[in-house]
C-alpha cells in the first residue's frame, strides 16, 4: 500500500505546478493531432513534406517576432506560402517535387536563420528551434487547442476522401473527386499542425511527431481505420512519458517527448507481432527447425 502511494505521489508531483499543467495538456494536444496526421503521411510518403513545412515556418517565426505578433501568426503564413511555393516549382517547370521540396525549404530555413541573425540579441534561438513547452501561458494553450481541433476536425471530416486519395487518386479522381484539392487540404492541415507542435518541440523536432507515430502505427497494423486509433494513442502516451522524464531527469522536455516516440518506435520495430524484426527471426528460424524435422523424420 505504501508503495502504491509512492508512486501516486511520484505521478502527482509535476501536476502541483500549472506550468507543468499546461505543458502537457499542450504536448498531449499537439501529439495527438500530427499522428492523425502522420497515417497520411506514411501512406502517401510524403515525410519529406513534412519535413519541409516544419522547417519552413521558422522565418514567420522570427518576423512575429520582430513586429511584436504572435509566433503562430506568421509560423502559419510561412507554412502556406512554403506549400504553395512547392506546388509552383513542381507544375511550372522540369523540377521533380522531391527537388522542388528540397529547394523551398532549405532556402526558406536559411531566410529564417539569417532573420534571427539581423534581429536584436534577446531573441532566444533556442525557443524557436527546440520548443518552449514549459513557457507555454494560458492563451498559448487555448491557441494551441483551437488550432488542433480545426486541423483534427478536418482531418476527421474528410477522413474518407483523404483516404481514397491516399491509396488510389486515380479512383478518386474517377468518382468525381479531385487529387489535387485534396492534396491540398492535406498539405493545408500539415501546415496548420506544424503550427500547432511548433512551442512544445520547436522547429527541428516537428517532424519526429509528424512521422514517427504513424510509421510505428504502420507496423502493428494493415488497416487504415486501426492506425487513426493506434497512432494518437502511441503519441498521446509517449507525450505523456516524455514530459514526466523531462520533469524527473532535469532534461529538455521537447528532446525527450521525441526521444519517447523513438524509444516505442524501436520496441515495435523489433518485437512487433506481425512485422516485428525479431519476430519475423524467430519465426523463420522455427520454420527451419519444423522443416529439418520433417525431412529427418521415418
Amino acid at each position: 500500500m505504501a508503495g502504491l502511494d509512492g508512486l501516486l505521489g511520484l505521478l502527482l508531483e509535476p501536476l502541483q505546478f500549472d506550468f507543468m499543467v499546461r505543458a502537457l495538456a499542450a504536448t498531449v494536444v499537439a501529439a495527438v493531432v500530427c499522428a492523425l496526421l502522420s497515417c497520411w503521411l506514411v501512406l502517401i510518403g510524403w515525410s519529406l513534406m513534412g519535413d519541409a513545412v516544419s522547417h519552413a515556418v521558422l522565418p514567420g517565426v522570427v518576423l512575429a517576432y520582430i513586429v511584436g505578433a504572435p509566433f503562430a501568426i506568421g509560423a502559419l503564413v510561412f507554412g502556406f506560402l512554403a506549400v504553395a511555393l512547392i506546388g509552383v516549382v513542381r507544375d511550372t517547370s522540369r523540377v521533380k517535387e522531391d527537388a522542388a521540396i528540397g529547394i523551398v525549404f532549405t532556402t526558406l530555413f536559411a531566410l529564417g536563420l539569417v532573420l534571427v541573425s539581423v534581429t536584436p540579441s534577446q531573441t532566444d534561438l533556442g525557443h524557436i528551434v527546440f520548443g518552449n513547452v514549459l513557457g507555454i501561458g494560458t492563451g498559448d494553450l487555448v491557441q494551441i487547442v483551437v488550432l488542433g481541433g480545426v486541423a483534427a476536425a478536418v482531418l476527421l471530416v474528410k477522413q474518407r476522401d483523404l483516404t481514397l486519395f491516399a491509396f488510389d487518386p486515380t479512383h478518386a479522381h474517377a468518382i468525381g473527386l479531385s487529387p489535387r484539392l485534396l492534396g491540398a487540404v492535406l498539405l493545408g492541415v500539415l501546415a496548420l499542425t506544424s503550427v500547432v507542435a511548433l512551442q512544445t518541440v520547436g522547429v527541428i523536432l516537428v517532424v519526429a511527431m509528424l512521422i514517427i507515430p504513424g510509421a510505428t502505427a504502420y507496423l502493428l497494423t494493415d488497416r487504415f481505420s486501426a492506425m487513426l486509433v493506434i497512432s494518437p494513442s502511441i503519441a498521446a502516451a509517449a507525450a505523456v512519458a516524455g514530459i514526466y522524464a523531462s520533469y524527473f531527469l532535469d532534461v529538455a522536455p521537447g528532446g525527450m517527448v521525441v526521444l519517447a516516440h523513438g524509444v516505442v518506435f524501436v520496441i515495435v520495430f523489433l518485437a512487433s507481432p506481425r512485422h516485428g524484426v525479431l519476430v519475423a527471426a524467430v519465426r523463420r528460424r522455427l520454420r527451419r527447425r519444423a522443416a529439418g524435422r520433417i525431412a529427418v523424420a521415418p
